[in-house]
């Protein structure tokens, strides 16, 4: 005999109810797929999440970002009991330096004193006297893919910067979009505790991504470098540069002598004294990017009225090339007996 309500809608004898072995069975599996399906989603939405801290016998900062110790499981129950944990903090190397990277825009090799060149960089000359002069950077004929390659030490074409952004191609390494995968020595340094700051000239944005919108991702304070101030594009006025700070678009200031390289190294030493004050113990790291020696050439009006270099290259092209190469074999810049390379028939 069947009782009336074991029929199902069709009249048919129902199944019988599951036992609660097997619905305990059915929600384990419900809860298995939910749990996987959230991890998928997570490992996709997130940038690194699922992926696990890459596994082998690493030393301290082989691999970055630092790991932090992994916390020992807390089993009080009361959490007035319970104390939160140390504030996990990468500290720099004992003795970690401070770095300062001068980058000079469209300056030839040879242009600085240091370098053997008739431009006078008495500062630049000491810190070559008491240091070490490196030779070797080969740069690409452009400015974007020159820039890149000194930030990441990967080659132009692995920055997919070939070009100067905004007259990129679609052909391979000539996008002028660094791709995301790869870090500047600024994320690195930042990794291992160092303050980062970028000051002037970037021109490594996609101009697509140049405005108040963003994306930021390959704006310096998402490259690596905690603060930020001076301008995004190739070239700008000297007088009325269109300055950004972070990411935020400001005003010139309303100062009739303004000049950005005089505005830039009075940012750029605010900004070393007011970290050194706060956290004296860590180092910094600074690119700055000055751009008084690319185009357009607009030196403050007092360098006009003294002009240092008056009469300076009278001596013409030639001339100055054959001065230069001396003093750089004097100097050790280039070997005995380099010679200067011939000008083409139509020069």
């Amino acid at each position: 005999m069947i009782d009336s309500h074991s029929l199902d809608e069709h009249g048919r004898a129902a199944p019988p109810p599951p036992t609660r072995k097997a619905q305990r069975a059915s929600i384990a599996w419900l809860a298995g797929k939910i749990t996987l399906g959230l991890a998928l989603t997570l490992s996709l939405a997130l940038p690194g999440w699922g992926q696990g801290v890459p596994q082998g016998n690493y030393k301290m900062g082989e691999v970055l970002p630092i790991q932090p110790p992994a916390q020992a499981p807390i089993t009080e129950m009361d959490w007035r009991k319970v104390k939160p944990p140390e504030r996990f903090v990468v500290k720099p190397p004992k003795g970690a330096p401070n770095v300062l990277v001068i980058l000079m825009d469209q300056a030839g090799y040879s242009d600085p004193s240091t370098m053997g060149g008739p431009i006078h960089t008495p500062t630049m000359d000491r810190l070559a006297a008491n240091g070490l002069t490196y030779t070797n950077f080969h740069v690409n004929p452009l400015c974007s893919p020159s820039r890149v390659a000194l930030l990441t030490g990967r080659n132009s074409h692995q920055n997919s910067m070939a070009g100067v952004t905004g007259t990129n191609t679609n052909y391979p390494g000539d996008s002028g979009i660094r791709p995301l995968t790869i870090s500047t020595v600024g994320t690195m340094l930042q990794s291992w505790g160092y303050l980062t700051s970028y000051f002037g000239k970037n021109n490594e944005v996609p101009d697509n991504e140049v405005n108040i919108s963003g994306p930021f991702d390959r704006w310096p304070t998402r490259s690596g470098f905690d603060k930020f101030y001076g301008y995004l594009a190739g070239e700008q006025s000297s007088f009325h540069p269109n300055l950004v700070d972070g990411t935020t678009y400001i005003a010139t200031p309303r100062d009739p002598n303004y000049h950005f390289n005089r505005d830039l190294t009075n940012k750029a030493l605010d900004w070393v004294r007011a970290t050194h004050s706060l956290t004296p113990d860590r180092p910094f790291f600074m690119y700055y990017a000055q751009s008084a020696s690319h185009p357009p050439h607009t030196p403050p009006k007092d360098w006009f009225e003294r002009d240092p270099y008056k009469g300076k290259f009278d001596q013409g092209w030639d001339k100055l090339r054959e001065e230069t190469l001396q003093r750089q074999i004097k100097l050790g810049i280039v070997p005995p007996g380099t010679k200067i390379a011939k000008n083409p028939d139509t020069v």
